[in-house]
C-alpha cells in the first residue's frame, strides 16, 4: 500500500475530498485521508493511483509518497533520494524532472536543493549502471516532486506525468482560458448535477461547457489521455485497460439542459469544436449574443456559472472605444440588471478576480467562495436571484 498526495487549485481541497471518497467506492483499498492546504491525502494500491487519474476532475496531479523524514540541509536531503530504490520504478533510458515546492523551509536556495535530488537520483543510476538518466524539462518520461516544511522532506513520485487539466482534447483556446480542473471544482461547488439546467452566457473556448457535458455522458476526464505510471517498470496494461473498459457511457437527456453563449462568434466556433474534439456525442445549444442581453435557454430555473471579462478583455466583449473603468461599469450594471429581470428562480455564479463584482453588478452575493486561479487570488460569487428581486429594487427610495 502507498501514500499519496493529490495538488488541486488552493480553495477547491473539500470538493477533491468529497470526488476522492466517490472514486474510492470503486475500490476496496483506497482510502481518503486529511485536507492540507493545496491538496488531498490518500492512501491505497497501486491500482488505485491509476483509477484516480482516470475518474478526478479536480486534482492536478496524483503523487505518490517515497520518503518522508525530517532535515537540517541540503545534504540531509540529497542522502534520503540517494537511499531510495528508483530504479525499481524507471530504468536510466527514462528522461527525469525535478520540481520542488516549499513552505516555511529554512533552505536558502530552492534551485540548489532542486539540483541535490536530481544529483541524488542521478549517482543511485551512476552507482548501479555506470549512467546517469538524461533530464528534460519540457516533455520528461517521469517526474520527481520534493516538499519542504520548516522541518521534513517528502519526495514523491508523479504517477500523472502531465498535469490532470490537460485532458487531452485542447486544440485551441481563447485568452487566459480557465483551467479544466477549476471549472470541474466550480461545478461541484455550485452544487450542479446531471439533470439540473446549466447555462454559460460568456463560455469562451467552452471549457465550463465541456466539463459538464463529459459528467452528462459519463466520460472520465482521463480517458482521452496517457498516464506517467504507464512508463514505469513492470507496468502491466491489462487491468489498466479494464478499468477503462468498465466505464460505462450514461443514458443521455432527451432535451438539452447544457447552453452556452458568447458576444464572439470565433469563440462560438471554437466551442463547437472542442466539443466535437472532447467526444461530446449530444447536442449543447449555443448562442452569439451579448452577456448582457441574455434571456434564460429554458422556462425550468438552473445554475448560471460563468467567468466573466475583467480588464482588457471586457474590449473584447464591450465597447473598446470607452475607457477600461469606464467600460467595466458599464458593462456590469447591464448585466445585473438582465439577471435581476429575467433570472428570477435561477442561482448565478461568477467565478472571478475582480472582488468589487458584486458592487458593480449591484447585487448582494449569497456566498462568496475564495479561490485561487495559479497565484491569482479570485471569488466564487453566490446570488440568488429569487422572485420579484427587480421589483424589490425599484420599489427602494431614490437617492437624491
Amino acid at each position: 500500500m502507498a501514500s499519496y498526495f493529490c495538488p488541486c487549485p488552493r480553495g477547491m481541497e473539500a470538493a477533491l475530498a468529497e470526488e476522492l471518497g466517490e472514486i474510492a467506492l470503486q475500490s476496496t483499498t483506497m482510502k481518503v485521508h486529511n485536507q492540507v492546504p493545496g491538496g488531498v491525502h490518500c492512501s491505497g494500491h497501486l491500482l488505485d493511483s491509476y483509477l484516480v487519474n482516470l475518474h478526478s476532475r479536480i486534482a492536478s496531479r496524483v503523487l505518490m509518497r517515497i520518503a518522508h523524514a525530517s532535515y537540517a540541509n541540503e545534504n540531509d536531503i540529497y542522502d534520503l533520494t540517494l537511499a531510495q530504490p528508483w530504479e525499481d520504478w524507471f530504468g536510466v533510458d527514462h528522461t527525469i524532472r525535478v520540481d520542488v515546492t516549499a513552505i516555511k523551509s529554512p533552505l536558502r536556495s530552492l534551485e540548489f536543493t532542486t539540483l541535490k535530488i536530481k544529483d541524488a537520483v542521478c549517482d543511485r543510476f551512476r552507482d548501479l549502471v555506470g549512467k546517469r538518466p538524461s533530464v528534460n524539462t519540457g516533455e520528461p518520461d517521469i517526474r520527481i516532486v520534493g516538499f519542504l516544511d520548516q522541518r521534513n522532506f517528502t519526495v514523491y513520485l508523479d504517477t500523472s506525468g502531465e498535469a490532470l487539466f490537460k485532458r487531452g482534447w485542447r486544440e485551441e483556446t481563447g485568452d487566459a482560458p480557465l483551467r479544466e480542473n477549476l471549472a470541474a471544482g466550480m461545478l461541484r461547488v455550485a452544487g450542479w448535477k446531471p439533470g439540473t439546467v446549466l447555462f454559460d452566457p460568456m463560455c469562451g473556448s467552452g471549457t465550463i461547457l465541456i466539463e459538464a457535458a463529459q459528467i452528462v455522458q459519463g466520460t472520465p476526464p482521463g480517458m482521452r489521455r496517457s498516464f506517467a505510471f504507464e512508463k514505469f517498470n513492470g507496468f502491466v496494461a491489462a487491468p489498466w485497460q479494464a478499468m477503462k473498459a468498465a466505464v460505462k457511457p450514461n443514458v443521455l437527456p432527451l432535451e438539452p439542459t447544457i447552453f452556452g453563449s458568447d458576444i464572439s462568434g470565433d469563440m462560438i466556433e471554437m466551442t463547437r469544436h472542442n466539443l466535437r474534439i472532447a467526444g461530446i456525442t449530444f447536442e449543447v445549444p449555443l448562442k452569439q449574443i451579448e452577456a448582457q442581453e441574455v434571456k434564460p435557454p429554458t422556462a425550468q430555473p438552473g445554475i448560471l456559472l460563468t467567468n466573466p471579462p475583467y480588464g482588457e478583455r471586457i474590449g473584447v466583449r464591450g465597447d473598446s472605444t470607452m475607457p477600461a473603468d469606464e467600460m467595466s461599469v458599464s458593462f456590469y450594471a447591464a448585466l445585473g440588471t438582465t439577471l435581476k429581470q429575467r433570472f428570477a428562480g435561477w442561482t448565478v455564479f461568477l467565478f472571478t478576480a475582480d472582488l468589487t463584482l458584486p458592487k458593480l453588478l449591484r447585487l448582494k452575493e449569497a456566498r462568496k467562495t475564495p479561490f485561487f486561479n495559479g497565484a491569482l487570488e479570485c471569488r466564487l460569487f453566490r446570488f440568488d436571484m429569487v422572485a420579484g428581486y427587480n421589483r424589490r429594487e425599484e420599489a427602494k427610495p431614490k437617492q437624491v
